[in-house]
């Protein structure tokens, strides 16, 4: 063999490495960037089964305390509106903005044991209670997973090689789960 058919070989195996290794550095970006992205939408939907749970619930709360509080009808009526805005949101912000709402108002009817001493001692509302506050802790944790898997895509999405991937695979940053300024205050409830 010639010297210059063995330097020949010796390039093409060089670009032939690089060009594999190339490729391996694609792929595994892009597989990356997307595994991301399926695993936000998979956080988002174990939050939105834990937000199902919690509207199932309210139903029969607000049944239960209805026959104590039947004054309170304003509330009530506020809880099913924020429920029914809620399955009519089309995005995660819309979603975020009628859960925040719908949480004020629970904060609110769950107070309202307090001025009805029959009610803190009804079993049928106190199994309700507990089962909406175990609810409502799973919402906490899912959402922390959410916010985790956005933090984790968004920062990658930011990097160099990263804003490069996703572009190519189609994948923007997503939406944290934060809920509005004007609902992080515990809600007054006065008789």
């Amino acid at each position: 063999m010639s010297k210059g058919l063995k330097i020949a070989l010796i390039v093409v195996g060089v670009i032939l490495l690089i060009g594999f290794m190339t490729f391996s550095w694609l792929r595994g970006g892009y597989d990356n960037v997307v595994a991301m992205d399926e695993n936000i939408k998979g956080k988002w939907a174990q939050v939105e089964n834990q937000l199902k749970r919690r509207y199932d619930l309210i139903p029969n709360l607000i049944e239960t305390v209805k026959g104590y509080a039947g004054h309170e009808k304003e509330l009530f009526e506020n809880i099913a509106n924020a429920r029914t805005k809620y399955f009519q949101a089309g995005s995660v912000k819309d979603k975020v903005k009628a859960s925040g709402q719908l949480e004020g108002f629970l904060s609110r009817l769950l107070v309202l044991r307090e001025a009805y001493p029959d009610l803190k001692a009804n079993q049928s509302f106190l199994k309700l209670q507990d089962s909406l506050e175990g609810t409502e802790n799973r919402i906490a944790v899912e959402r922390k997973r959410y916010n985790e898997a956005v933090q984790l895509l968004n920062t990658y999405i930011r990097t160099f090689f990263g804003r490069f991937f996703a572009a190519f695979a189609g994948v923007s940053s997503a939406e944290y789960f934060e809920i509005p300024e004007a609902e992080k205050e515990a809600p007054q409830v006065k008789f």
